[in-house]
């Protein structure tokens, strides 16, 4: 299914198909990604949505997909980690912060790992659809694995239409960033990747 950012039911509808386990392709702040709900122990707590996203870009690593959060205060439910203020000045943001996993967290495929990448998306549309779905969704850039990132919205149809459930178009992303990449270790801040946000 294709339909436009810009449909009035768009938001509904994409939750619709993110809620029954399905991959979507949406437009981001940055660049368009591959998308789908991340397991908790409420919403989807048998889901694959990860493992289908990794199918589909052929991706062989084993590192974990970012997760887009409706709001910052959410990152609280995820994490014990103190963020820095002027970190989290820049969110909504095309900025994504690997912080370490509560130990209690709620994200089902996640607790086992060590640390988790969050990202609260600047872009309102998909901001709007993750509190519609009730939690985090993954996010990974639209191509496949070793490939560059398909920016036009004719060529990811073309690619992926027969491979995923839904496709939301809203133009071309020619030349977007990705976002930035920071790590926190011991209460310090290492950049990981320079993207659109810029970080000192």
């Amino acid at each position: 299914m294709i339909i436009n950012k810009s449909d009035k039911d768009s938001v509904q509808k994409t939750a619709e198909v993110l809620k029954k386990g399905g991959i979507c392709i949406l437009p981001t702040d940055t660049v368009y990604g591959f998308s789908g709900l991340v397991a908790t122990k409420k919403l989807l707590p048998q889901s694959s949505t990860d493992a289908e996203i990794r199918k589909i870009k052929g991706r062989s690593e084993t590192k974990p997909l970012i997760c887009l959060i409706a709001k910052p205060q959410d990152l609280a439910l995820y994490t014990n980690d103190v963020i820095p203020q002027h970190l989290l000045a820049k969110w909504p943001g095309a900025l994504t912060i690997i912080v370490h996993t509560k130990e209690e967290t709620p994200l089902a495929e996640q607790a086992k790992l060590p640390t988790i990448a969050f990202r609260c998306p600047g872009d309102q549309w998909i901001r709007q659809v993750i509190e519609e779905v009730g939690g985090p969704i993954y996010s990974t850039s639209v191509n496949r694995s070793g490939q560059s990132v398909l920016e036009e919205e004719g060529a990811i149809v073309e690619e992926f239409e027969k491979e995923v459930d839904l496709i939301v178009n809203d133009g071309d992303k020619k030349g977007a960033l990705p976002s930035t990449l920071v790590s926190l270790e011991n209460g310090q801040v290492k950049i990981i990747r320079q993207g659109s946000v810029k970080i000192n």
